[in-house]
């Protein structure tokens, strides 16, 4: 049986989406423990009359609710009765329990896990590893895209190790082809830290790597891994997302600005549908924390029931594949310093 934490409350649609995303994960995995972090009053509200096994569902009160604009290390220090912080600490103390998932605040997520539970032995930093789909059906995943704004050439080489381990085990990618997220192609491209990395990571046997990425191409199903600083991977993730919806949205408003395109519109009307459904994150769970001591994954503060329950099955995979003590394995054959 895998235990999993959810913290039930921080996300916009709280606590009805992590409360029937994670019903639905319950269903469908039989062998699944989940505990519900929030208050107690609220989350039995939530649960009436709804059908799930009672024997593999627990609720943990926690009454505080953090907000958005406290600060993360305020957070650490002062809310050990949030949602959050207990199911951090619980998931630190509790060696039955496997994992967490959360739609809460970012920074206060980041901060507990590192102070709270600690990092992988070998691991200099955690960093945050999305995936975005690609045009051939397949995925990326993109390390990091916020966790870390300034890093070093051995972060990033930690960075491509973790991402490629986690698409392999946690999505069966064979051998990821790993790109560095750079200005160019050309191995002489970009900046001090870009062209160190570029040489460690042609020296990294573990990962498949096979040079630098534009931005342009990562949807393009070139690539499985890109790896970038914190800072450029989250507007890498962030620009791709947002003009794919605004795109759609065009789309839509082109299509009822004349009669003939609202015609050719219903012949496709099946077309639309799948092609919104690729684009849509909610169906991609959520950012993984690769590099801490135990599995957490971070879902978008907008979450509905679908992406919860699709985070709760990273992270379930995550711990059924090990993928913590391979990381552990394969950070150990190569020198880092701590910065």
């Amino acid at each position: 049986m895998i235990k999993i934490l959810v913290d039930c409350f921080g996300g916009d649609h709280s606590p009805e989406a992590p409360v029937n995303g994670a019903l639905a994960a319950l269903k469908a995995n039989p062998d699944l423990y989940l505990m519900l972090t929030g208050d107690e009053v609220l989350l039995r509200k939530e649960l009436e009359g709804k059908d799930y096994d009672r024997e593999r569902l627990e609720i943990v009160h926690a009454p505080e609710v953090i907000g958005c604009d406290e600060k993360p290390t305020d957070v650490v220090r002062l809310k050990r009765n949030s949602s959050m912080m207990k199911a951090i600490i619980l998931l630190r103390d509790r060696d039955d329990i496997s994992a967490l998932v959360s739609t809460g605040s970012t920074g206060a997520l980041v901060t507990g896990a590192l102070v709270r539970l600690g990092r992988i032995p070998g691991v200099i930093r955690p960093a945050f590893c999305p995936v975005l789909p690609t045009m051939d059906g397949g995925i990326v995943g993109i390390c990091d895209s916020g966790a870390n704004v300034e890093v070093t050439s051995a972060h990033l080489r930690q960075f491509a190790i973790m991402a490629s381990l986690y698409m392999e085990n946690v999505y069966g990618v064979k051998n990821p082809r790993t790109a560095l997220l750079n200005v160019g192609k050309e191995a002489e491209k970009g900046d001090e830290l870009r062209q160190e990395t570029y040489g460690l990571l042609k020296k990294t046997t573990s990962v498949n790597f096979v040079g630098n990425m534009e931005s342009r191409d990562l949807l393009s199903g070139r690539y499985d891994v890109v790896v970038a600083d914190g800072f450029s991977g989250n507007v890498l993730v962030k620009t791709t997302e947002g003009t794919a919806l605004e795109l759609l949205k065009k789309i839509k408003k082109d299509i009822y600005s004349r009669t003939l395109y609202k015609l050719g519109a219903l012949l496709m009307r099946r077309m639309f549908k799948e092609e919104k459904e690729f684009m849509n994150y909610q169906n991609y769970g959520g950012s993984v924390l690769l590099g801490t001591s135990k599995v957490v994954v971070k879902g978008h503060g907008s979450s509905k029931a679908v992406a919860v329950q699709k985070c709760i099955e990273q992270a379930y995979r995550m711990e059924q594949s090990g993928l913590s003590a391979k990381i552990e394995t394969e950070i150990a054959k190569y020198e880092h310093y701590d910065v």
